[in-house]
């Protein structure tokens, strides 16, 4: 894989690293790509990678060999999602993908010799992003953020449903040191 450079979230790292562990356990032809990704990559906080880049969870346009567009969401687990509508890390396009910008294209090889360029055109959707837009928002009207909103309130004489008001200590409860 000709990388260029990479942006990876420390999230996206840990994920890899895994990845990586168990695949060098099976001797995966796709190990010596993941090591590459991991060397090559800058790694930033979650909260501060950019909107325009490829993260776990991105829905992202890109073209293959200068193809047609294709739209799918980068996922951790192929298992996850519609059928064609995700694409998994663990693929060479996935993990290829992964920490690209919008704009940015790599090649990478295949296990039988073959080349192909990614182009990626579009990030529609990163899930840091869109947090950090609720964030945003939530300051300007005045919320707290991560807050519980109180939607119901009882009223303070309330008991639960067979509860009865008052104390149910007995004086056998704590007969105190005096009995010891």
């Amino acid at each position: 894989m000709k990388n260029t450079n990479c942006c990876l979230t420390t999230k996206d790292r840990a994920v890899l690293e895994v990845m990586l562990e168990r695949r060098r356990a099976f001797a995966d032809p796709i190990v010596r790509m993941l090591e590459h990704k991991l060397s090559s990559a800058d790694i930033v906080p979650i909260d501060s990678v950019g909107p325009d880049i490829v993260t776990l969870n991105s829905r992202v346009v890109f073209s293959v060999d200068a193809g047609h567009a294709e739209t799918r969401t980068l996922v951790q687990n192929e298992g996850r999602g519609p059928v064609g509508s995700s694409l998994s890390v663990a693929t060479r396009r996935g993990l290829c993908m992964l920490g690209m910008a919008q704009g940015q294209a790599a090649s990478i090889e295949h296990a039988d010799g073959r080349r192909e360029s990614i182009l990626i055109k579009a990030v529609l959707y990163q899930p840091e992003a869109a947090r950090r837009a609720v964030r945003q928002r939530d300051r300007a009207d005045g919320r707290r953020p991560h807050g519980l909103t109180l939607v119901y309130s009882a009223a303070d004489d309330w008991r639960p449903l067979g509860e009865t008001p008052g104390m149910r200590q007995t004086e056998d409860d704590d007969p105190g040191p005096s009995a010891a």
